[in-house]
Parts: structure tokens; C-alpha cells; sequence
């Protein structure tokens, strides 16, 4: 699987859910392969579930962490966790300093997960959404960010425009 993501540039996942456990206990597992993503286009594998291994062997957790993707996009960014089963009362998302703090909970369903945020995010900015298991959450980046960004577009066109100026007159010379 991972030389053939490896080959198209894409995603691709497996996972699965062990019964028998013992009274209770359900243990879900899984990981997600993206390539082209990580250092020099290595595959990045990620893992999801509320199985973790020890070194005494597999630990069954009580919350599993859902499948979550961060988009830097220019002006914000926007955090996709895959979060089935619950209602939108039963989750909570908050930003401590620059830790995304993403928690459910509904009967026998718990998930878990803290995202490390760059610098640039904007937490009072917070603002999610909730629909078919999705839960999309939006950051803003910090004005100063944006300004910069700005600032050296601006700073780029000006000097294309020179460039074209002077293109023009050495034409008419």
C-alpha cells in the first residue's frame, strides 16, 4: 500500500475493531499513510484509535483520538477531525496557549485529541462546525501574519511594474 501511495502522491487507510477483550472493552485501531507530505515526499503514517502500544504490550484506552487533517491555507486554518457517533452538545473545542484541545463524549463513544498549532494561529478566533461525523474548525491567522504576507505582494508588484516599465522603454530606444 505505502509504495503505491508513494507512486500516485495520495492518502490511504486501514483500521479495524478487536472484540473479546474482556467485559466492555472494544478496541478500535487504524492508521492513515499520506505521501509527498513529509520530509523529501516521505510517506507520513498517523495513527488513530484508542489502542496505544507499551512496553508490556497493547494498552486499550479509554477515549480513542479521531483522524485529523490541518489546512495552512493563507489567511486561516482550518482543522477537519472525524468524530462519529456524537452530537454536536457532546463536543468540546478549545485553544489553550497553542494546543487545539478536541474532546467528546456520548455512552460508550470518547475521543481525544490535541493538536499542536503554529505560531501564527489566532485562537480567540475559534469558530467550528459539526455535521455527519465531521467537525470543521476554523482559526484565523494573526493580522500581523496577513499583513506581512500582504506587504510583500504589494512590494512584488512593484517591482514588476518597474521591471515592465523599463522593458517598455528600452523597446522604444
Amino acid at each position: 500500500m505505502a509504495s503505491k501511495l508513494a507512486e500516485e502522491q495520495g492518502e490511504g487507510s486501514r483500521g479495524g475493531e478487536i472484540k473479546g477483550l474482556g467485559e466492555g472493552a472494544r478496541g478500535v485501531y487504524g492508521f492513515t499513510v499520506r505521501s509527498g507530505i513529509g520530509k523529501r515526499g516521505a510517506p507520513v503514517i498517523e495513527r488513530f484509535g484508542n489502542i496505544r502500544e507499551v512496553e508490556e504490550g497493547p494498552v486499550i484506552e479509554e477515549s480513542r483520538e479521531p483522524i485529523i487533517d490541518v489546512f495552512d491555507e493563507r489567511d486561516y486554518l482550518e482543522i477537519i477531525a472525524e468524530i462519529p457517533g456524537v452530537s454536536e452538545d457532546d463536543i468540546k473545542v478549545e485553544v489553550k496557549g497553542d494546543i487545539l484541545i478536541i474532546s467528546a463524549e456520548s455512552g460508550d463513544r470518547k475521543y481525544s485529541k490535541e493538536v499542536l498549532l503554529p505560531k501564527e494561529a489566532d485562537g480567540r478566533t475559534i469558530k467550528s462546525t459539526y455535521r455527519n461525523g465531521i467537525l470543521k474548525i476554523r482559526l484565523e491567522k494573526k493580522a500581523k501574519e496577513k499583513a506581512g504576507k500582504k506587504a510583500k505582494k504589494q512590494v512584488k508588484k512593484k517591482v514588476e511594474k518597474k521591471a515592465k516599465k523599463a522593458g517598455k522603454k528600452a523597446k522604444r530606444k
